[in-house]
């Protein structure tokens, strides 16, 4: 954006300031960061998962799954945490190779994703269902939908990759809190989503940061900051950045730059697969930064959207 002279307002300015207060109207409902599906309200009512719950038991990071328990213990589970299917059978010699390792890197998760293990033989509908063709086949499902998946037996340190790329690119790592109440709805709120609504982004961050000072751990104060973040960027780097980024396809930072204020004017899926361009064909530090750009334009957006879901599953694709 061209500099305008002191005490004179610039049209283009105004223009694009307007355009992001729309694209936040539009694209980022803080009201819906609170909405839940039905499979996700039932997951947060129920406990989360911990290895120290005896394995195969409800709850625990190691379960035994029938046709009876998989809407709970797998679809349900997955608005949780990532659960990864192991489907074996008695009689398969690989699956007693892969099935340990993929049990003791659970009970390592800390909880962090559930490994979920199907016996085809007990469970022919499951396998039906699941397309398996043939064991042990591993398959991750997060926000009730398969994101990758593997077949035969593979190394610990691939399973251990699988696993640790699984979990980077859906929660970021994050292991979900005992017993989280439902958040009250806050008077100091009021003045950020004021300033949100008149196109105010400086003083909507100030009062979500003078929020967070005093509560760091507010429910909704830090989700709405990133988001407002967000959209400050986009409004810094302007439309410029998009020249910049197709000029300079090596510049991991242009690219970040783009893609925020693609996202910022409400191209969500195009902000998505910019950085998801630049994971494919990237390598080391550079291919992590822009995961790690990506993820965080995931939070801003919200899990609701299926558009984060889509995305999520072709970044797993990507990374594995």
């Amino acid at each position: 954006m061209q500099p305008t002279r002191p005490g004179r307002p610039d049209p283009r300015a105004q223009a694009q300031q307007a355009q992001m207060a729309a694209a936040m109207a539009g694209a980022v409902d803080l009201a819906a960061v609170k909405a839940r599906s039905e499979a996700a309200a039932r997951a947060q009512a129920a406990p989360p998962p911990s290895p120290a719950a005896p394995a195969g038991a409800p709850g625990s990071a190691v379960v035994d799954v029938t046709e009876a328990t998989f809407q709970t213990e797998v679809l349900d589970r997955s608005f949780q945490v990532p659960v990864v299917l192991d489907l074996w059978a008695e009689w398969c010699g690989p699956c007693k190779q892969l099935s340990p390792v993929l049990e003791r890197l659970a009970a390592e998760g800390g909880g962090s994703w559930v490994l979920a293990k199907v016996d085809v033989d007990a469970n022919p509908a499951l396998a039906q269902g699941l397309r398996v063709q043939g064991i042990p086949a591993v398959k991750a499902v997060w926000q009730g939908q398969l994101v990758a998946e593997f077949t035969g037996a593979i190394p610990e340190d691939q399973a251990r990759q699988f696993v640790t790329e699984l979990v980077r690119a859906t929660t970021g790592g994050a292991v979900p809190g005992e017993g989280e109440p439902e958040p009250a709805e806050d008077p100091r709120l009021d003045a950020a989503e004021a300033a949100l609504e008149r196109g105010d982004l400086a003083a909507a961050e100030a009062a979500y940061q003078a929020i967070l000072a005093e509560e760091p751990d507010h429910p909704d104060a830090g989700i709405a900051l990133r988001q407002v973040q967000l959209f400050r960027r986009a409004e810094e780097a302007g439309p410029d950045a998009l020249a910049v980024a197709d000029a300079n396809p090596d510049d991991v930072a242009a690219q970040t730059r783009a893609a925020d204020f693609l996202l910022g004017t409400g191209n969500i899926e195009a902000a998505f697969e910019r950085l998801l361009d630049v994971v494919r064909r990237t390598a080391g530090e550079d291919r992590d930064r822009a995961r790690q750009h990506l993820v965080e334009l995931f939070a801003v957006v919200g899990d609701e959207d299926p558009r984060v879901g889509a995305a999520r599953r072709a970044l797993m694709m990507a990374l594995f």
